[in-house]
């Protein structure tokens, strides 16, 4: 399969998300509770032996779940080949805003994805951030993109490209996280200042959204290596990373 991808056809894609209120007690009464039932279970689990975590206290963690969270950043990336020179153009749309990042990052997808890529690609983007994106996107009340309507189909039948799935060789009870693959592949972690779980503190502590915006960057292109390294290309060096507005 890989052997048959045009890189140029390739959309890369990164969301970094929140919960949708610093705290719990923003939420409405009703939402509380409905956050209550829907962590139960996942609260539950994680405690095992331990004292039990309150709906207040994992509130926290909210921001993985689309019903509960918001997108604050979406980074996209893509391969710019002419000739025999390559480079790789990453752009970011992030802000306290996210119906307006959400119409910008589907204006992208309406006016040249669906003219110039054919495939979306990412680590986990079939289980974590197709989904989330495609969910907020009908919150807030905004058409669905074409590319991003899969309501029916099959596992099989969705397009994307997966970096997950790919290392899984059909081993479907298999995770490994990009901060592994890119170890083991030896290629530079995106890891190296904050990580996922860090990212709700940077956005409502220290409200340093350019440094997440950082991050969700450093993750798209660390996605795309790994794509170069899967069908055992030169990775990119820093002079052919190139970041637009």
């Amino acid at each position: 399969m890989l052997d048959k991808i045009q890189l140029q056809h390739l959309l890369f894609i990164d969301i970094e998300t929140v919960p949708e209120q610093k705290k719990f007690e923003g939420l409405s009464a009703v939402k509380q509770g409905l956050w209550e039932q829907k962590s139960k279970y996942k609260r539950a689990y994680e405690a095992q032996n331990e004292k039990e975590i309150s709906a207040s206290e994992y509130y926290n963690r909210a921001g993985i779940w689309a019903e509960f969270g918001k997108i604050i950043c979406i980074s996209v990336g893509f391969f710019n080949m002419e000739k025999d020179s390559i480079e790789f153009r990453v752009k970011s749309f992030f802000g306290d805003n996210e119906k307006q990042l959400l119409i910008q990052f589907s204006k992208l997808l309406q006016t040249s994805f669906e003219k110039k890529h054919s495939l979306l690609c990412g680590h986990n983007i079939k289980e974590f951030d197709v989904p989330y994106i495609a969910r907020r996107i009908l919150i807030n009340a905004l058409p669905l993109p074409k590319s991003l309507n899969l309501m029916g189909k099959k596992p099989w039948e969705v397009p994307h490209l997966d970096t997950l799935e790919l290392w899984k060789f059909g081993d479907y009870k298999h995770f490994t996280s990009l901060k592994l693959l890119t170890e083991i592949l030896g290629i530079p972690s995106p890891k190296d200042d904050i990580d996922g779980s860090q990212v709700r503190d940077v956005y409502y502590d220290h409200q340093d959204l350019k440094r997440i915006k950082i991050y969700c960057e450093k993750d798209v292109v660390a996605v795309a290596q790994v794509i170069l390294r899967l069908t055992n290309r030169p990775l990119l060096t820093p002079k052919q990373i190139i970041t637009v507005g």
